[in-house]
This record gives C-alpha cells, sequence and structure tokens, in this order.
C-alpha cells in the first residue's frame, strides 16, 4: 500500500484522497518543467495545471519558478487533496486549486506555461475503482480536447507541457499539430540506461519553430541500479536523500 504522503525537501505531498500516487516518471516531469522555466519566469508569469491530482507537479513547479499556478481537478477527493497540500506549503499565496471539468470550464485568460501529466492507458482494460479510471483512463479528457485546450489558452510564445507514455506520445504528436501546437523539444525517460523508453515529455509551442526538434533522453537509474548523475542532478533539489 503506498504512504499516505510523500515528504520532498521543501514540501509534503499527503496523498491518500487521490488515486493517483507521487510516481517518479512525475517527479522527473515537475522537476524538467521547473528547470526550463525558472529563469523565464517572473510574478505576472501565468501557470495552469491540467488534471492535478494531489499538486505534485504544481509544487514541484512553486518550488523553483516565479508566477501564479491554478491547477484543475474533476476528481472531488483529489481537488480536496491538491487544495489542502497548496495551503500547507511556503506557496500558497501563489496556488489555486480549482474543482472543475477543464472542457466545461470558462477561462477568460492566457497563460504563459501549461502543464499536464494527463490521464493514459486508453486501450487497457479498466479497474473497478472509478477514481482510478478516471486518473489513468483518456475518458473525460480524450487527447483532442487536452490539445484544443492548450492552444486556445496558450499565450503568444507559451509553452505548453505534457507526459505520457512513450509510444502514445506518438500519436499525440500528430494531434497536436493539428491544433497548431508544434513540438520543439522532447525528452524520453527510461527505468535504467540499457532498458526501452516508457515516458516522454513534449514541449510544444504555438508559434514557428526551426524543423529540428530538440531530443533527449533521461535515465533513471544505471546498471548497477544506482541513480544516475543526470538524474541526480535534475531531483537534487526536491529528494530528501539525494
Amino acid at each position: 500500500m503506498a504512504n499516505s504522503y510523500f515528504r520532498f525537501k521543501q514540501f509534503t505531498v499527503h496523498q491518500a484522497k487521490s488515486a493517483m500516487k507521487v510516481c517518479t516518471d512525475a517527479c522527473v516531469f515537475g522537476a524538467y518543467v521547473s528547470l526550463k522555466e525558472k529563469a523565464c519566469s517572473n510574478e505576472e508569469t501565468n501557470i495552469l495545471d491540467i488534471g492535478t491530482g494531489s499538486g505534485l507537479l504544481s509544487l514541484m513547479i512553486a518550488q523553483r519558478v516565479n508566477g501564479n499556478i491554478e491547477a484543475v481537478e474533476i476528481d472531488d477527493s483529489a481537488f480536496e487533496q491538491a487544495n489542502e497540500n497548496f495551503e500547507i506549503s511556503p506557496w500558497q499565496k501563489r496556488l489555486t486549486a480549482i474543482h472543475a471539468d477543464i472542457t466545461q470550464l470558462s477561462i477568460l485568460k492566457k497563460y504563459d506555461i501549461i502543464v499536464s501529466n494527463p490521464p493514459f492507458f486508453q486501450k487497457s482494460l479498466k479497474s473497478d475503482d472509478l477514481k482510478k479510471n478516471l486518473a489513468k483512463h483518456t475518458t473525460t479528457l480524450p487527447y483532442t480536447a487536452l490539445a484544443s485546450i492548450a492552444c486556445s489558452h496558450l499565450a503568444e510564445k507559451g509553452k505548453f507541457y505534457i507526459l505520457l507514455p512513450f509510444e502514445e506520445f506518438i500519436a499525440f504528436e500528430k494531434i497536436a499539430l493539428e491544433n497548431k501546437l508544434k513540438l520543439f523539444e522532447k525528452v524520453n525517460i527510461r527505468q535504467h540506461t540499457l532498458s526501452n523508453y516508457f515516458r516522454t515529455i513534449g514541449v510544444f509551442t504555438n508559434v514557428a519553430t526551426p524543423e529540428a526538434v530538440t531530443e533527449h533522453s533521461i535515465s533513471i537509474k544505471d546498471k548497477n541500479d544506482a541513480y544516475t548523475e543526470s538524474f541526480i542532478e535534475l531531483l537534487k533539489d526536491y529528494y530528501l536523500y539525494l
């Protein structure tokens, strides 16, 4: 059974009420976004987190990125959990949890940064747990809807970051392009240096980009099952024992 909380260096994520628990690939995603954006943000930067769950991604970004973060969550319990985690964090004044279906939410502003670790496992069998179904499947948030929302609410020259399973990212990239979102950077993640990639971070924008997409890779552990230097460098500001 997963722990009811996960303690980081500067904040704690309580997760008993959220179906999706803190996991390594989500932490890599949060750390990567914050690393890329920490020098580009200011107090007027607007950030949108779509499907925040326990609030993990918003909290990781808030630690290193200036600006105001609005985190949308459809599930009642997960929304309550995120709101509680925000209130006990050092950045509670810059974090706002919104209980809503993002596809039905009336949004009037544009965002400089939009992030999402969306539901996936489109073709896998669903469990009997409704909360896990909402969290892991695209039933309530199809990729077409997500791409359309990101395109509609991204400020000019803004960035849209997304974390998806490696193979599903290929399909999402095509959907994003149809919605005028252009991929300019991607990061493939694998568990070990010799294993296959299992997640991809994509960075999209709504302006013209060079033809070549910048591509990186991150291995979480090396052949000796120890954290790699690149993983340590990315997560050292967050994990307690790095």
